[in-house]
């Protein structure tokens, strides 16, 4: 289904608050969708501050949602979690509050689940070959480098 254009601002802010309600969004994830409705830029700043006014726009829930699905869910690291934070132009304050959601021991224990669980599908026999591809895997996963080559000092040592 393609989005048509929309002519009534009444019209807009309806459909814009319903979008905002099925789940926290962004400024700019609200902007993108204005942009595609083909809203014109001083239109679109109207409808946004009513949005921010009436809390259907909050940037530091949505840091704070995002960063708790994206971890408990998808199992990202922070690394990842804040770049995709920061292409969505949220503020590093923003940023730092929804880092809070995560849990440094539940993250370690995370980190430690992920190893496993990717060390066991790893078909590679050399031992050091093995090692930089699970380590490669963690990282790109968005797990800090530091915090990935302790843990797999730590299960070499085992």
């Amino acid at each position: 289904m393609q989005n048509k254009r929309i002519y009534k601002i009444s019209e807009a802010i309806i459909r814009i608050k319903d979008y905002c309600a099925l789940q926290d969004r962004c400024q700019w994830d609200v902007r993108n969708k204005l942009t595609e409705w083909g809203l014109l830029e001083n239109t679109k700043d109207i409808i946004m501050i009513e949005l921010i006014n009436d809390s259907f726009i909050d940037e530091e829930r949505y840091a704070r949602s995002f960063c708790r699905g994206k971890f408990r869910i998808k199992k990202w690291g922070r690394r990842k979690i804040e770049f995709e934070l920061k292409k969505k132009n949220i503020s590093s304050v923003c940023i730092k509050k929804g880092m809070e959601e995560i849990d440094m021991e539940e993250y370690l224990m995370e980190l430690g689940v992920q190893a496993e669980k990717k060390n066991n599908l790893i078909k590679e026999k050399n031992h050091f070959k093995r090692k930089t591809k699970l380590a490669k895997y963690l990282i790109n996963k968005g797990f800090e480098s530091n915090l990935v080559w302790d843990k797999l000092k730590e299960m070499s040592d085992k």
